[in-house]
């Protein structure tokens, strides 16, 4: 019987090493796998989400670039071509009795205007040449007017002006725009890094249950066979055989679980190859060192929210401005100079023209508004400090959410580290316990514990990786500064 025993022994275990060496063969085999840093690649180049963001970049873009335009002289072309009214319209006679009479004409316009708007007064320039033709077609008589040359202006007094707030706010929200790009592609790679880690840890659950499947079969078989040869209890193969069928149900849920979670990484990061989709296990982390004041001092002058503070408190500025402009006196100047004249042939338009001369002020003084001046400069006073202290409690967020990054990053290598000396230890003592128990030196008891205790640490190995690359992706996010690198990120 011993003779036996030793047969079966010596039989089972070369082929449960064999059978489980031919699992993780062929498993590797299958595909090239992907590694943490191809899937952000192909996030970065493929996902919608970068491709939002690109499009919102170059909107900001083209915004910024009629602002520009705006500060820069227009030339213009206008004209009326044609105005034709034929038609019945009174005319008052004499004696104040009223006579429709026909209406024929034909009253056509054209002319060429260049302007620039001042932005440090808010008013505008402009050079201008006019003509105008008249055509009375009953009777038949045809007019001139024009003004070769017309030199004027247009200047609000006392007023809000925009133009000398959007230049300061402008540029702002065009570097913010810049930075925001560069945010939220860190941000499509640190979603990118969680959608992988997901489906990594899938993964890593499915080679546990399967190789749990492959050995728990086994050591079933063996049990089987022992208690034929008196060596084994009735309650270590139930046992066994409860731990097989906890085995294949844990092989169905991870195989379900690696689907969907495949369908999700696919679907964020524009992946649409047929082939294998395969994760590769990082096997090392960056070794830069972090410094909490450095990493604050990068995201003050890279994150957009620092430009946005500023622009923040610009703005708010800029609605107090406003309500104290257009509330109170408005006044507005406007004059012209230059040469006009009239005539039945077009070049007499252009012989020995006239002065042509207008100044124009125009005002509006409020003598009775019930309070409305001053309620609308209140609001604005509050809204403006009201966002003061939102930046400031912006800002406190801001800082202490870097520090903290900083922080957890350091503590999650310490981690990575722990874990997978653990992962190692307990995969050891596994396979010591799994020999014992083959020679009868081990209860299934103790067998089962190191069996899950491998698996455990197997798991917080890869959930400690995840924690730690997460954790580096987010600071870099933060801070939009590669530590591992020493520079700034850019696109």
């Amino acid at each position: 019987m011993i003779f036996q025993m030793k047969t079966i022994i010596r039989i089972l275990i070369p082929t449960f090493c064999l059978f489980h060496a031919g699992i993780l063969f062929a498993q590797s085999e299958k595909t090239t796998p992907f590694t943490l840093q191809q899937i952000v690649e192909i996030a970065k180049n493929q996902s919608i989400a970068a491709k939002q963001a690109s499009t919102l970049k170059t909107t900001r873009y083209w915004e910024w670039r009629s602002f520009q335009a705006d500060l820069k002289p227009q030339l213009l072309l206008t004209g009326i071509l044609p105005d034709f009214n034929r038609t019945y319209r009174p005319i008052t006679q004499p004696s104040g009795t009223i006579d429709f009479q026909s209406i024929s004409n034909n009253n056509a316009e054209l002319g060429l205007a260049l302007r620039q708007n001042i932005a440090a007064t808010g008013g505008t320039l402009f050079v201008q040449s006019t003509m105008q033709r008249f055509d009375d077609f009953n009777p038949r008589k045809t007019l001139y007017n024009g003004a070769p040359i017309l030199i004027g202006f247009s200047q609000p007094l006392f007023q809000f002006n925009p133009w000398k707030w959007d230049k300061q706010i402008e540029p702002l929200k065009y570097q913010e725009s810049q930075q925001q790009f560069i945010f939220e592609m860190e941000q499509v790679a640190a979603q990118a890094v969680d959608l992988y880690f997901n489906l990594l840890s899938a993964q890593i659950n499915l080679q546990i249950a399967t190789i749990n499947q492959t050995n728990t079969d086994t050591l079933y078989a063996i049990a089987q066979e022992r208690l034929k040869l008196g060596k084994s209890s009735k309650n270590d193969v139930l046992q066994l055989r409860l731990e097989t069928l906890n085995a294949r149900k844990s092989l169905a849920t991870a195989r379900q679980d690696v689907q969907s979670r495949t369908l999700q990484l696919r679907s964020f990061i524009g992946y649409r190859e047929a082939d294998q989709f395969t994760l590769a296990l990082p096997q090392e982390i960056p070794p830069f060192e972090v410094n909490s004041d450095r990493a604050l001092q990068e995201a003050l002058v890279n994150r957009p929210d620092a430009i946005g503070f500023q622009r923040q408190l610009l703005e708010a500025k800029r609605s107090v401005a406003k309500a104290k402009g257009e509330t109170g006196l408005q006044m507005a100047l406007a004059g012209g100079f230059g040469l006009s004249k009239s005539g039945r042939q077009l070049d007499e338009v252009y012989s020995n023209p006239q002065d042509l001369e207008s100044l124009q002020l125009q005002l509006t003084i409020p003598i009775m508004d019930w309070g409305r001046t001053k309620s609308r400069r209140e609001t604005a006073l509050a809204e403006q400090q009201l966002a003061q202290y939102q930046v400031e409690q912006d800002r406190l967020d801001f800082e202490n959410e870097i520090q903290t990054q900083v922080t957890l990053l350091e503590m999650f290598r310490t981690q990575v580290l722990l874990t997978a000396e653990a992962d190692q230890i307990a995969a050891e003592r596994y396979e010591i316990a799994q020999n014992r128990y083959i020679l009868g030196d081990l209860s299934i008891t103790d067998l089962s514990i190191a069996l899950q205790e491998k698996d455990r640490a197997k798991r917080d190995y890869v959930l400690a990786l995840w924690d730690f690359w997460a954790a580096y992706y987010n600071l870099r996010k933060l801070t939009l500064y590669d530590f591992e690198k020493n520079e700034k990120v850019r696109y």
